[in-house]
């Protein structure tokens, strides 16, 4: 085993790759362990092979503190120099994707769904910020617990918003977009194609393009279309057909216009072969998503709301509070309508998308309920309860904050137009 690096101590090793070593490590001063990627030392003093390699390193390196995101692997720290180089990762401990594609290991089509789902946001969220990864394979995709995966490995990574020149011949082969494998200039939806082939072999355990040698394999990937994944595994859903075979069409232009586009897509074939009372975080993003007034948070804020809410379905004709009670609890409707009901007068009628209880769970609880709600359909709910939003970040606080603040002067501006109104 190496000696330190900076404040890291290597522990074991995990794994080797082209240009380095990656090791579990322990950092020093906070005590808690990393994913040590160590680049080794003849790739730096060779001529021939450093430019490349430490340019990869240097992107990664470049994204220390920038990606923050539920299913990324936070990139912590880094140090590059003329003769060493290393990045501290988080450490994912589930193992990667490559684990559940041989036969008899295969997930279950809800489990591979909700992975599929977050890939999505996870490389929606990056793009945004402006980073192609350029190299999604299964080992690039970790699982950190049940099927929460986080992406890693960002050292291939195009920073398209960056001065910088694009370079091409870099990825893994049985992965690389016809684009790619062509030398043409890399977009989101490359990536698109490359997450296509990873579920694909997710889904059905085969890979849907093989070949006998390099260039053979290149030619079926930029020829040749692959079977439906159900004729490979028959209790496949049919929309997995359709989403798997779009990701995986020749031309970016044919394949969908935006991450979104596609997360809904699996969202939708989710919500039919969930079983019924379960909750698929894919439905829960999708309803807190379209809920208005967090129209203004991010991707990862949606995250982090996701995980803090308590989550239920209720059936019809179910009081959630009632005029008079203690309660602090905050409500999103993520689907399903309910009432708002004072005194026994109707108040107002409230669909998926919109909230109630933020006026309790703004004074902290200390003012009691001021209307009843009862459902009117069978509904899905995110309850914040009271100190909830304490366990999320800062931004995100301070955005639901604000959003509820600014909800509030509008209600406010909007009764003292109706009380003029009524007195002239």
């Amino acid at each position: 085993m190496q000696g330190s690096y900076g404040k890291y101590t290597p522990i074991r090793k995990l794994g080797r790759g082209a240009s380095g070593t990656v090791y579990l490590a322990e950092d020093s001063f906070t005590g808690t362990q990393v994913a040590l990627k160590v680049l080794d030392l003849e790739v730096v003093t060779s001529a021939r092979a450093s430019k490349g390699r430490i340019k990869q390193l240097l992107n990664e390196a470049s994204l220390v503190g920038k990606l923050s995101h539920p299913h990324i692997a936070a990139i912590l720290d880094a140090s590059v120099s003329e003769d060493s180089g290393y990045l501290a990762m988080e450490f994912v401990p589930g193992g990667d994707l490559s684990q559940f594609i041989p036969p008899g290991e295969l997930l279950s089509v809800p489990q591979a769904i909700e992975m599929a789902f977050k890939a999505c946001g996870a490389l929606d969220y990056a793009f945004r910020q402006g980073v192609i990864h350029r190299d999604l394979k299964p080992a690039n995709l970790m699982v950190a617990s049940g099927s929460n995966i986080k992406v890693v490995d960002f050292g291939a990574a195009f920073l398209h918003n960056a001065d910088a020149t694009q370079i091409t011949n870099i990825g893994s082969p049985g992965y690389m977009s016809p684009e790619q494998i062509c030398g043409e200039e890399l977009g989101y939806q490359s990536d698109m194609f490359s997450l296509g082939v990873v579920l694909y072999e997710l889904f059905t355990g085969q890979h849907p393009f093989s070949g006998r040698n390099l260039a053979d394999l290149y030619t079926k990937i930029s020829t040749h279309e692959p079977a439906a994944p159900s004729r490979l595994r028959p209790e496949l859903p049919e929309g997995i057909d359709r989403f798997l075979l779009r990701m995986l069409r020749k031309k970016p232009a044919d394949r969908y216009a935006s991450w979104a586009d596609l997360a809904l897509d699996i969202a939708d074939v989710g919500s039919l072969s969930m079983f019924r009372n379960a909750i698929p975080v894919s439905e829960r993003f999708g309803g807190l998503r379209r809920i208005a007034l967090l129209g203004s948070l991010s991707d990862a804020e949606i995250w982090e709301l996701v995980y803090a809410a308590e989550w239920r379905r209720v059936p019809a004709r179910t009081v959630l509070m009632r005029e008079g009670e203690n309660g602090g609890s905050m409500f999103c409707l993520a689907s399903g309508d309910v009432t708002i009901t004072k005194q026994g007068r109707l108040l107002n009628l409230l669909h998926a998308g919109e909230y109630f209880g933020e006026m309790a769970y703004m004074k902290d609880g200390l003012i009691p309920r001021q209307a009843t709600a009862e459902t009117t359909s069978d509904a899905l709910l995110a309850e914040f309860p009271l100190g909830v939003l304490k366990q999320v970040t800062t931004n995100c606080r301070l955005g639901v904050a604000t959003a509820l603040l600014h909800a509030l002067v509008e209600r406010l501006a909007l009764s003292d137009e109706r009380f003029t109104r009524v007195s002239t």
